[in-house]
């Protein structure tokens, strides 16, 4: 059991990640017609309208918030912030983002499946993508209750933890998550498993937000007759 602990959140871990790095640098220089969104929306707008931004603005701030939760050293925030009030924030900025994410993807898993032409032109990859992410968010939204009996910060600091030792190479990282309960264990899993995948999927096209657009000039399009 130790042996499969350390594979799965020791290794498993830098394989995905060496996928996810190659894999989309691979993509980006011998598949560029295929880096896009794929977008359904001229297809069929239905639901697209609130379903969309929900999601995303969802996505966006469980992305960033476990980025900084995870990846700061607790001495940093420590002098304004103890361990347990800053799982109780996590928790609520979360669980919020969360619930958005999951009606948002809900409904747009919803919609890839049930509307004749964007299920004809959806790829086996786009339905399992999406899949996935609801079924993270959903687990994600699963260990609020497992974290609630632990308000000490003690969760909080073992993934945080275990995250810090794979991405600076500190070791065995597995021994950190010793002890959490088997909701994150599977959280972390699919986690890996959606940053495998990533380069092979519609997701790619996160590496090129635009953001080029909040500085770009002003531009005219069309004048008034």
């Amino acid at each position: 059991m130790n042996y499969l602990h350390t594979l799965l959140f020791g290794l498993y871990p830098y394989l995905a990640g060496a996928v996810f790095l190659i894999g989309s640098l691979m993509r980006f220089d011998h598949g560029q017609y295929t880096w896009k969104t794929g977008s359904s929306q001229m297809l069929s707008a239905k639901r697209m309208r609130w379903a969309s931004p929900l999601f995303h603005v969802g996505i966006l701030v469980i992305f960033f918030g476990h980025l900084a939760g995870l990846l700061t050293p607790h001495w940093v925030y420590a002098p304004f912030i103890s361990a347990g009030n800053k799982q109780i924030m996590a928790i609520l900025v979360g669980g919020i983002a969360g619930v958005m994410c999951l009606v948002g993807g809900a409904a747009l898993a919803y919609r890839r499946f049930t509307d004749p032409r964007v299920k004809a032109s959806s790829s086996c990859g786009d339905n399992l993508i999406i899949v996935m992410l609801v079924a993270q968010v959903i687990l994600g939204l699963l260990t609020i209750p497992a974290a609630m009996h632990h308000l000490d910060g003690g969760v909080m600091l073992k993934l945080a933890d275990w995250a810090q030792a794979i991405v600076f190479f500190q070791g065995n990282a597995a021994s950190h998550l010793e002890g959490l309960g088997l909701i994150y264990h599977i959280h972390i899993l699919l986690g890996l498993t959606i940053v495998l995948v990533f380069p092979f999927t519609r997701l790619v096209h996160v590496w090129s937000a635009p953001l080029g657009y909040l500085g770009r000039r002003y531009q005219i399009v069309r004048r008034r007759a």
